[in-house]
């Protein structure tokens, strides 16, 4: 049995996580063959994206920071740097009803806590979102890289595909990753979820 390189296996599945995009109506706008954009999910992002409201309750957040904090402080050193990222998955979780922590082990295993991660098919970010839909939603302009940005579309997506699922969060974050069917990618998050965020 021949193994393949870890590099070629990464390439493999963005390229399958590619083609999915493309045959589940998300294509990038600079596709020469692009397909319908979902018109529900692009208005949820556009909302989403131009809402600028507050979300945090002070007591709880300062608790939940605390705690989140040391659990992340390995991965990133910089004081700084990791509280803005705890204190926007905080807010842009809650704004999308979805699990601070869940949301923590969502970018655990897309982008290991990287801002600037870039895959091979072109996701950006903590949370890994594909740049066509700052075009789609009229914010070109709006940089995937910027904390607050990539995560309120990463938990809108996320929200979003876990109501078409019907509250199934493993088929949602199946279609999340653009594996829907399989399972390898929900067990990598809840195993993250389960080990790392919510152990107590």
């Amino acid at each position: 049995m021949t193994l393949l390189k870890p590099s070629l296996v990464k390439f493999l599945v963005a390229l399958v996580f590619s083609c999915q995009l493309l045959t589940t109506s998300f294509a990038d706008t600079a596709s020469p063959y692009r397909t319908k954009v979902d018109e529900q999910l692009k208005f949820l992002l556009k909302e989403a994206i131009e809402d600028t409201g507050g979300f945090i309750d002070r007591f709880d957040a300062e608790v939940w920071l605390l705690d989140m904090s040391t659990r992340l402080k390995k991965t990133i050193r910089d004081d700084k740097e990791r509280l803005e990222i705890l204190k926007h998955v905080h807010q842009e979780a809650t704004r999308a009803e979805l699990e601070p922590e869940l949301v923590l082990a969502v970018i655990q295993v897309e982008s290991n806590f990287d801002r600037f991660a870039i895959s091979r098919v072109g996701a950006r970010g903590l949370m890994q979102i594909m740049p066509f839909w700052l075009k789609e939603i009229g914010h070109p302009e709006d940089n995937l890289f910027e904390i607050q940005t990539n995560l309120r579309f990463g938990c809108t997506i996320l929200k979003y595909y876990l109501g078409i699922e019907k509250g199934n969060m493993g088929r949602a974050l199946a279609r999340y990753n653009g594996s829907l069917g399989k399972y390898k990618y929900p067990r990598k998050v809840f195993r993250a979820l389960d080990r790392r965020w919510f152990k107590q």
